[in-house]
Order: structure tokens, then C-alpha cells, then sequence
């Protein structure tokens, strides 16, 4: 029998330093002050660590970041890939290793210089060594060199075959930026976004303008996980692991997948979706708010039909209705997301579900949060996460 992941684990501990477009320091720095942060979030001292988890795109050996932060012996360490779509991916090895006995105090970060350093919007206009230049090779002569070339392209047939429209996409960026004006640790903090200005703003690749793309941030932040029955005796309450998986479907490319029989779905994400409602024993009825993966507006509408939430080609519809604002059916990203908070890869998005469950978010929904649904990359190899209150 296959060993269930179902409230075997929790989250017990969230930290994030500031977030900024110059960090003025190392990657390393950040991720031991995120880390440092999260176990005093939690009440347990670094030293209990046994289990480090990133992305393989951290610049930061696990071995390092446990001198700094003063770790004991580890005994689990492990690394995903895709980018966004590992920061679930980290969760889900997180949970495993604590029901397998493998480590009992797990630290998942990412830990980035994404605007003075390397710059994730750069795509393959700037450095980058990867068998995906095998298909991206295809693209190149006809200058889709960054992630918002590729997404526009799904964009644009997905648009156009549901009547979705600018201003559609624009309730998406308003609806983040609106949750971000509660947020002091957010770009968007304090600073409006208007329909009027989203339309008129600079064009990137169309139909994606500049209020369509996720920021470039450095910070770092880290999400402490371990025994479910332990973390009821520390410090915060703890977000339950009620089901995480990851998910690569038939076909897939690392954000392009254009080969496809049709581009107007993410199988990756629905393949997501039906292993983590089968996990958890839950579905789409049953969340109350959510952190989709926000790199790009488009892709919100695409997963709310994703994840079962409405229809193929009814999520422009759930936007429409207010779906996404605090009073709506599914209240999303209420932290402001990678468009109006800060782009850590996604791990900031799972800092935010924590506090949803735990009640303490700067923008919590009026109505009680029982469960949160958490995505991952959108596009790449991908993952989902439901955690619950307990």
C-alpha cells in the first residue's frame, strides 16, 4: 500500500526577508536570514534542522546555507527543477521525508537576486545552458527569446477561442494589486492600479502588457514543515498537509508545449489537480481561497477551469462576477502574488496560504479559511498543494 501524505506533515514555521529590487547582498545571506526567520516563526532554533530543499536553480548549496544558519547533521537534502514549478515540488519532497522518518524538521527555500542578479525575465536572451534549447531552437528565428513571448502565444489562441478580453485580464492584475495595497512587504503596496492604466500601459508581447507579468525580485523566502502532531506544540498553529503532488503531463515542454493537439487547457495543471483532490479526499467546493501561480494574468483564468472551479471557458466569467476579489467565490493571492508582491519563485505564495490558514493575512477574507489551494509554475512541469487548518 502506498503510504498517504494526508496530515502526515505541517507547516510550522514562514519566513521571508524584505523584498526589494536591489538586496545589496549574497544569496546565501538571504536565505539564512529567511530560514533564521522561519524557525523563529515556528519557536525551534536552527539547529534541529535535518532536511534542506530547493530549486535546482538556487545558487546556494544546501551544506552552506547549514553552516550559516548553524544546522546539525543533515540527513535529507534535495533539489527540483522548472523553476516556478518546483515550489511545491519542494513541499511534496518535504512531506514525503517526514512520513518516511527520512528527517523530522524540513526547510524548503528560495533565496534570489531576481532583479540586480539574474534576471528570470531574461529567458534565453540571456545566459543559459539546458537541453530545452533543443525545441526552443524552433522559436528563436522568430524572436520569442523570454517567458512572455511563449505565454503570449497560449494567450492569444486561448483568448480568442473563449471571447476573453483585455480588460479580463486586467481584473486579474486589479483584483492582485488591490489585495497588495494592505501589504507593506509588497511592490504594489500603496500604489493603485486602474483600468484605464492597465490598457494603456506599455505593450511586452501581445496581448501581455507590462501589468500582465509577475515582477523581478530579490529576497528570499523559507516554509519550515514537520510532523503534524509535533507542530501542534510549537509556536504558531499549524497549516496541515492535506495533499501535494507533482505533475508533468503527456507532451510536455518547459513553457511552450506547442506540439500539443490544442492549446487551450494546461493538462499539467489538471493532472495536478486530480491527483491533489484525490489526496486530500477534497474538491473544488471544499477550498475556500487559493495562490495560483501568477507569473502571467492569462494563466489565472486558465487554471480556475484547470482545477474545476468553473467550465472550459467559463474562468473569464468567474473574473467578471469578482470571483478572485476578498468577497468573491475563491478570494486569490490576497498578498498581491508574483504580479503585486514580489516574484520568489512561488515559495511567497505558499508563505501566504500559511497565513490564510493561520488567519493572519493583511488581506483575510471575511468568511473562515478551512483550506487553501497552492499551484506552481505554470507552463513547466508543475504541482499543487492543499493545506488545512487544524
Amino acid at each position: 500500500m502506498p503510504i498517504s501524505l494526508k496530515n502526515e506533515a505541517a507547516v510550522a514555521g514562514i519566513g521571508c526577508t524584505e523584498f526589494s529590487k536591489n538586496s545589496g547582498r549574497s544569496e546565501l545571506q538571504l536565505a539564512a536570514e529567511s530560514i533564521k526567520a522561519a524557525c523563529d516563526d515556528a519557536g525551534i532554533s536552527p539547529s534541529e534542522i535535518d532536511g534542506l530543499i530547493s530549486y535546482t536553480l538556487d545558487s546556494t548549496d544546501e551544506c552552506e546555507v547549514a553552516r550559516a544558519v548553524g544546522a546539525n547533521h543533515l540527513t535529507m537534502f534535495s533539489r527540483i527543477h522548472y523553476g516556478g514549478g518546483a515550489a511545491v515540488g519542494t513541499i511534496h519532497h518535504a512531506a514525503m521525508a517526514i512520513a518516511t522518518g527520512q528527517a523530522s524538521t524540513v526547510v524548503c527555500w528560495r533565496a534570489m537576486n531576481g532583479r540586480s542578479g539574474r534576471r528570470m525575465g531574461q529567458g534565453i536572451s540571456g545566459e543559459i545552458t539546458s537541453s530545452d534549447l533543443i525545441h526552443w531552437s524552433w522559436y528563436l528565428p522568430y524572436g520569442m527569446l523570454i517567458p512572455g513571448s511563449w505565454i503570449a502565444m497560449i494567450a492569444n489562441k486561448y483568448m480568442h477561442t473563449y471571447g476573453v478580453t483585455r480588460e479580463d485580464l486586467g481584473r486579474v492584475a486589479i483584483s492582485q494589486r488591490n489585495y497588495s495595497l494592505r501589504n507593506p512587504r509588497a511592490f504594489g503596496y500603496g500604489k493603485p492600479l486602474r483600468m484605464e492604466e492597465y490598457l494603456n500601459s506599455k505593450p511586452i508581447a501581445s496581448p501581455l502588457c507590462l501589468y500582465d507579468f509577475c515582477q523581478e525580485t530579490d529576497g528570499g523566502c523559507a516554509v519550515l514543515l514537520t510532523s503534524a502532531e509535533r507542530a501542534r506544540n510549537l509556536r504558531q498553529r499549524p497549516a496541515l498537509v492535506r495533499g501535494v503532488c507533482q505533475a508533468s503531463a503527456r507532451e510536455q515542454e518547459q513553457m511552450t508545449s506547442y506540439y500539443r493537439s490544442e492549446l487551450i487547457s494546461l493538462p499539467e495543471m489538471e493532472l495536478a489537480a486530480r491527483q491533489v483532490y484525490r489526496q486530500a479526499g477534497l474538491g473544488p467546493g471544499d477550498i475556500d481561497a487559493a495562490c495560483l501561480y501568477d507569473a502571467f494574468t492569462s494563466e489565472i483564468i486558465m487554471q480556475l477551469e484547470s482545477f474545476g472551479f468553473c467550465k472550459p471557458g467559463e474562468g473569464k466569467d468567474l473574473v467578471r462576477d469578482g470571483g478572485l476579489d476578498i468577497d468573491g467565490r475563491l478570494p486569490n493571492n490576497t498578498h498581491g502574488g508574483l504580479l503585486s508582491e514580489a516574484y520568489i519563485h512561488g515559495m511567497n505564495n505558499i508563505a501566504e496560504a500559511v497565513r490564510l490558514v493561520r488567519g493572519e493575512s493583511t488581506a483575510q477574507p471575511a468568511k473562515r479559511v478551512e483550506h487553501v489551494l497552492v499551484s506552481s509554475g505554470v507552463g513547466v512541469p508543475t504541482g499543487a498543494l492543499i493545506l488545512g487548518s487544524d
